[in-house]
């Protein structure tokens, strides 16, 4: 129960490695907001946890979703200590110069701009009460790009880069900011990214995972509730690989 009185916000949290976080934090004590493009998929997830999750529908490329967020973590459950920017968006294999425009600007918006959005909508309530933890849903793919990914891999990067500077201006609050890198998982994602959700092609990414095997959302939750806990209360500015060793 290390996350027992603290209330979350986790984003993308209706399906995926964001279902897998949520679960875990509900397990570990925490109240949380969960904020879905999807409303169905929050409410189901939030239909396994009555009384422990608010779900919420929103879009993470507005700042009035993450305010509204924020309201509501406030209102319903009393406070707020964290903020989980899961949600992302990935792209299919392509040569970087053939990406449309309308594709690039949902990468951008939902990878880099909500995290912007989310810092905008919690610090002025996290600088006050001296205390709060981000955790950023990075990639192996911002530390060890994988071709004809550049985009979705620059998105990822620019994450990691804005975890470690966030980190380094919110410390003198008590504010920590962390990241986690997933390698590639068993999520509704994986297709988007092999091309096609085969057993052929889940083999030759499981080849190139030394631990020989895909990540799980069950992964990710555990990793997060560790670095979102109060035990990892001197570890900030960090982007912790949870790849089954695929970046050594």
């Amino acid at each position: 129960m290390r996350l027992t009185g603290k209330v979350a916000i986790v984003t993308g949290g209706g399906s995926g490695f964001g279902e897998g976080i949520v679960r875990k934090f509900v397990e570990e004590g925490a109240r949380v907001v969960l904020v879905d493009r999807d409303l169905t998929a929050a409410e189901r997830v939030a239909t396994q946890h009555e009384g422990s999750v608010a779900p919420l529908a929103g879009d993470v490329a507005t700042l009035d979703s993450l305010a509204a967020a924020r309201d509501l973590a406030l209102e319903r459950f009393g406070g707020l200590h964290i903020l989980v920017n899961n949600a992302g968006v990935g792209q299919p294999p392509m040569p970087m110069e053939d990406m449309d425009e309308g594709l690039f600007e949902r990468i951008f918006n939902v990878n880099i701009r909500s995290i912007y959005n989310g810092a905008r909508a919690v610090l002025p309530h996290f600088k006050a009460e001296r205390h709060g933890a981000i955790l950023n849903i990075a990639s192996t793919g911002g530390v060890s790009p994988r071709p004809n990914l550049t985009w979705y891999n620059a998105s990822k990067g620019w994450g990691i880069a804005a975890t470690r500077a966030m980190a380094v201006e919110l410390a003198p609050f008590g504010i920590r900011v962390n990241a986690i890198n997933p390698v590639a998982g068993d999520t509704p994602l994986l297709s988007t990214f092999i091309g096609s959700d085969s057993d052929e092609s889940r083999a030759r990414i499981v080849a190139t995972i030394p631990i020989g095997r895909l990540s799980t959302p069950a992964d990710m939750g555990n990793a997060a509730a560790f670095l979102c806990s109060d035990e990892a209360s001197m570890i900030t500015g960090v982007d912790l690989n949870v790849d089954g060793g695929k970046c050594i």
